[in-house]
């Protein structure tokens, strides 16, 4: 971890951005699983550019609204696909391998609370990105969990990261243990051929 001084550690959606800007750029593919209010995706639209593509999916169609007008917003709609659909089912719409996928675990920010990401949907969605992902590729979540449900799906993501053969994975957490019920960021960057579970 680099330290700058007078400034405070970066919190889990920066670490994120800050791994997937190390491996994505100019005409790069990555999918944003979970699509939100649409920060997330934007981000990840200006580091690939008009040659790339974004690939992101929402269940909500709040979700997709928002976001396609923060994209329209900011003239960055051409390179990104929005699907209004399960992350579960990217395998299904998505044809080609990809630099790096994004998760943001929880609940819509503003939304209703009631409706959240799960341990089911996410684990099998984490299989297809897996699959998805180029050699080398990046599988990046950021897991909040401090909601009913959370701790359930945190654990089973968990438990899927610490199940991937190290010989095909290279798998980190950073963690806020000090700050209760906080955010956390998982990196998992696929080393070479198809991924396995051991």
């Amino acid at each position: 971890m680099v330290i700058i001084k007078n400034q405070t550690v970066k919190s889990a959606v920066e670490w994120s951005h800050q791994f997937l800007a190390q491996v994505l750029g100019p005409g790069s593919l990555v999918i944003d699983a979970t699509a939100g209010n649409g920060r997330d995706t934007l981000f990840l639209a200006g580091l690939v550019g008009r040659s790339g593509k974004v690939y992101a999916f929402d269940i909500q169609e709040e979700a997709i609204m928002k976001t396609r007008k923060l994209l329209d917003d900011a003239g960055m709609e051409k390179q990104v696909c929005l699907f209004h659909q399960s992350h579960e089912r990217m395998d299904e719409v998505i044809g080609e391998k990809v630099d790096a996928v994004l998760f943001n675990l929880g609940y819509l920010p503003g939304g209703d609370i009631r409706i959240i990401t799960t341990a089911g949907t996410t684990l099998g969605a984490l299989e297809k990105a897996a699959l998805l992902l180029k050699d080398y590729g990046l599988l990046v979540l950021v897991v909040y969990w401090g909601h009913p449900g959370g701790p359930a799906e945190r654990d089973a993501v968990e438990g899927w990261a610490a199940d991937l053969s190290p010989k095909e994975w290279d798998v980190m957490k950073i963690s806020f243990p000090n700050h209760h019920l906080a955010p956390f960021v998982m990196i998992m960057q696929k080393k070479s051929g198809e991924a396995s579970i051991q």
